[in-house]
């Protein structure tokens, strides 16, 4: 059977914003307390379109699951639900009907319109009579059909991250959300803390976390087969979308049809309309996304985190490559993270390049091997490892000395599927192991290079006190800025 929650549902924004039909938070929370009892909770609710027969899944043991974000990376979660027989996606929300992906590299179409095609046309095989719910706001989602669902996936731009998780949470729903968990250090902590409170399932979007080769990786490292590691870096090529930009857009274009402007822009004050926003390369705004640095840190810092059981570090420095306006994220990085010793493992930096930054080749490395474009490199005092991104497969240099070690036991659980393992946990099994205390880890230890390069300041972190002790104007980036309405109620 699936878990069963209970948690508060308090409202989420400033209490003086003022309720409109599309802001009314605060409202939402009330209404959702009156229907309920007071208690908001994530038992089944059995479908009237639930078909009987040995092909289809008793309905006690479907998860509903709710899509916030019907772009690209919305439509790729969806694929992977698709597959797994005791989930339905019954319900997508999205303030665009419509995106034209084509130059991008999910290619294709997505926004509400063309995913809730796509989810229909898949359970309308078996069930023919089956509808997606469509909201242009997921708020009303909420309001109006929380009963019709028990988990929410979030795969909105980062900025609505904290926004979309809290309002599932808050609400007794299991949470999905894609990486980085939010966009600011403060929400990070705010939404990891609600989801433990709340005892809802959850878990990140790094999808490489469950990989087989990335626990091959923290197996091999913890048994010593390269040695005492020190140093570990990590690369991606990502680099801006936008990049003739030198500030942001001057000028406005005509809304696209079918979209909902300043709903989409949602805790932001929305600027003028223009596609160098939306789609996808939103990432490029510092007001909207996290550049490449938040598009990949969950994924390429995730094997050393965890093979290193890497807490916070105690001091950040990364630097922009090239010269960039204040409000655009640079064309590349460079960032060194410092964690301190604990009681099994010395200090340890983290390095971490983008925009087609390496580190310097390992004369371990044959000449006839290359660094890659993407990669995770461990460097210990017996010899260095090479994996590739998101917890590719590791390969241990110098040949010589590979082929002398044995590949150490198995110790830890392999994973069924990432979003498997959050469905499972749904419905009463183990917490998936991205869950979001692991995932804000992950998350802040992201953002603290953002605040490192966005104030141009190596950053003393004090993590207890959530405070860069030499950098009191890191404050504002570390918290964030939402409008009125918008708010989350910390």
């Amino acid at each position: 059977m699936i878990k069963s929650t209970a948690a508060p549902a308090p409202s989420i924004v400033d209490s003086q914003a003022t309720p409109t039909k599309r802001g009314m938070l605060a409202d939402l929370s009330r209404r959702t307390f009156m229907r309920t009892g007071g208690i908001a909770t994530a038992a089944m609710i059995v479908q009237p379109h639930v078909l009987g027969g040995p092909a289809h899944t008793p309905p006690s043991d479907r998860v509903n699951v709710a899509l916030i974000g019907a772009g690209g990376r919305g439509r790729q979660n969806v694929r992977e639900l698709l597959k797994l027989k005791d989930v339905r996606v019954s319900a997508v929300a999205d303030p665009a009907e419509y995106w034209d992906l084509s130059k991008f590299y999910y290619r294709g179409e997505a926004g509400r319109l063309p995913v809730c095609n796509e989810i229909e046309k898949h359970y309308q095989q078996t069930e023919p009579g089956f509808k997606c719910h469509q909201e242009q706001d997921y708020r009303e989602l909420f309001a109006d059909h929380a009963s019709e669902f028990d988990a929410v996936l979030c795969a909105t731009p980062d900025h609505m991250h904290a926004h979309a998780s809290l309002a599932a949470i808050r609400s007794g729903k299991h949470v999905y959300c894609e990486k980085p968990l939010t966009h600011n250090i403060a929400e990070a902590r705010l939404v990891s803390r609600a989801a433990a409170e709340a005892g809802v399932a959850t878990q990140l979007g790094n999808q490489g976390h469950s990989k087989d080769t990335i626990r091959e990786t923290v197996e091999l490292i913890r048994a010593g087969a390269i040695g005492e590691v020190r140093e570990v870096h990590a690369w991606v090529p990502a680099t801006r979308w936008n990049k003739s930009l030198t500030q942001p857009p001057q000028n406005s274009q005509p809304v696209p049809a079918g979209l909902d402007w300043d709903l989409w822009c949602g805790v932001r004050t929305p600027p003028a309309f223009h596609e160098a926003y939306a789609p996808v390369a939103w990432r490029d705004f510092w007001k909207f996304g996290c550049g490449a640095m938040g598009d990949f840190g969950c994924h390429d810092l995730d094997s050393a985190v965890w093979a290193l059981d890497l807490g916070l570090p105690s001091r950040i420095e990364m630097r922009a490559a090239g010269s960039s306006d204040a409000n655009l994220t640079p064309f590349g990085e460079i960032g060194y993270f410092d964690f301190p010793a604990n009681a099994v493992r010395g200090p340890v930096r983290l390095n971490w390049y983008s925009g087609g930054l390496l580190p310097p080749t390992p004369q371990e490395l044959p000449s006839d091997v290359s660094l890659p474009k993407r990669g995770v490199l461990f460097v210990g005092s017996k010899g260095v490892m090479l994996c590739g991104g998101a917890g590719g497969q590791a390969v241990v240099y110098p040949e010589q000395y590979a082929q002398t070690l044995q590949k150490p036991e198995e110790n830890l659980k392999r994973s069924a599927g990432h979003h498997r393992d959050w469905i499972d946990a749904i419905k009463g099994g183990p917490p998936a192991s991205s869950e979001f205390g692991y995932g804000a880890k992950l998350t802040e230890i992201t953002l603290l290079g953002l605040v490192a390069m966005r104030t141009g300041k190596v950053i003393d972190w004090d993590a207890k006190d959530m405070t860069a002790r030499n950098c009191p104007e890191a404050e504002q980036v570390i918290q964030g800025e939402y409008r009125d309405g918008w708010r989350l109620d910390q």
